[in-house]
């Protein structure tokens, strides 16, 4: 944080309620006091009728934010993990195993609900890195503005995880297979592959995001985008997605990997090689979650379903080991349990989506009445 102390700096700039994640040194890592504070800013943008357009933006010189604070998760889910004594017992937090994440997720993903919902202009300007969490915060906007030096993603099967935050949601919106490679593998997408993957709307150089800023202060939306939007660089999703399209519309992460080992071109089998480093168990319940979220709908279902995906994580082995590997010991070698998808029963998939221990998160019944359409 700087000097202020504020996890997230809140202002006003003429017309436009400026929103930034101000913690550089963690890379705007979210945590619970945030997701609080955007939370709060948005209902103060929402009551105010000076504020026009929310803009948001990150610290910093490395992106908008890394995604959610693994480290406290880490410490929370290992609070109930049986591999050592001192991880016995009560969460930091004073309450059982687990409770601090899964507070932090219930009120992360109602913003990301209000986010998508919100009756204003949201700009989100997804600059440098934006994984996980930033993504949630971003891309759910209606104005999603990317640059040269983006890098989105949704990591998760790497940490023994699965996409949250709605990835399920907007990833099982991409065309053809886009979406299930992006989340199974990880892969980070440049300026061109988030438009083509529907994460993103807009593409402006990096160097005019400042003037685009103090031009949002000043304009309508609109009227601003006419004056920055340019044509993004060449991506690499749109000459593979023959390939990609091929070998993830297979129904099992088994027979996914058997059509990339057999497809014959180079990047089919950098993509297995991915997939063999990743969490069995993550990879078996990201396929069911995107498939899942194809058929439910609204993106709070999708939410709910995220959501009891992601407290049963929190009980699992390889969250920790996940963790463990690839931010606390950074060895980048976790020891996943299974160790094969072969060992990844039906069972051990269907836990993951049933209700947690402390109740769903309900969502739906607010917003089936509510309109998607754009306000402005």
């Amino acid at each position: 944080m700087d000097a202020s102390g504020d996890a997230v700096l809140c202002g006003r700039e003429g017309r436009a309620a400026t929103l930034v994640l101000n913690r550089p040194r963690a890379l705007n890592a979210l945590n619970h006091e945030m997701v609080r504070a955007l939370d709060a800013a948005l209902t103060a943008g929402e009551r105010d009728p000076a504020v026009e357009t929310v803009v948001l933006t990150g610290a910093g010189e490395r992106g908008l934010c890394a995604g959610g604070d693994i480290r406290s998760i880490y410490e929370d889910a290992r609070s109930g993990d049986s591999r050592g004594s001192e991880g016995a017992g009560a969460s930091a937090s004073g309450g059982t195993p687990g409770s601090a994440s899964a507070a932090f997720w219930r009120d992360e993903y109602r913003l990301n609900s209000r986010i998508a919902r919100y009756p204003k202009p949201y700009v989100a300007l997804m600059d440098g890195i934006v994984m996980g969490g930033g993504v949630g915060v971003s891309a759910h906007g209606s104005v999603r503005i990317v640059s040269e030096r983006s890098r989105i993603a949704m990591p998760e099967t790497g940490i023994g995880f699965v996409p949250d935050v709605g990835g399920t949601y907007l990833l099982a919106l991409a065309p053809g297979e886009l979406g299930t490679h992006v989340a199974l593998a990880g892969v980070q997408l440049g300026a061109r592959d988030a438009l083509l993957c529907g994460l993103a709307d807009h593409f402006v150089p990096q160097a005019d995001l400042p003037r685009l800023r103090q031009d949002l202060a000043l304009r309508p939306v609109r009227n601003v985008l006419t004056s920055f939007v340019r044509q993004a660089p060449p991506g690499e999703l749109a000459e593979h997605q023959h390939w990609i399209d091929a070998c993830y519309s297979a129904d099992t992460v088994e027979e996914i990997v058997s059509r990339l080992r057999a497809h014959g071109s180079r990047a089919a089998a950098e993509a297995a090689d991915t997939l063999a480093t990743k969490s069995p168990t993550a990879l078996k319940v990201t396929l069911t979650a995107l498939r899942g979220a194809r058929e439910l709908g609204p993106l709070e279902r999708v939410l709910e379903q995220e959501y009891r995906v992601s407290c049963a994580a929190l009980t699992s082995y390889d969250l920790v080991e996940g963790i463990r590997a690839q931010v606390i010991d950074k060895d980048r070698r976790p020891r996943w349990r299974p160790a094969s998808l072969s060992e990844v029963t039906q069972a051990d998939v269907a836990r993951y989506f049933a209700p947690p221990p402390g109740g769903d998160l309900s969502l739906s019944s607010s917003s089936d009445s509510a309109s998607q359409e754009v306000p402005w």
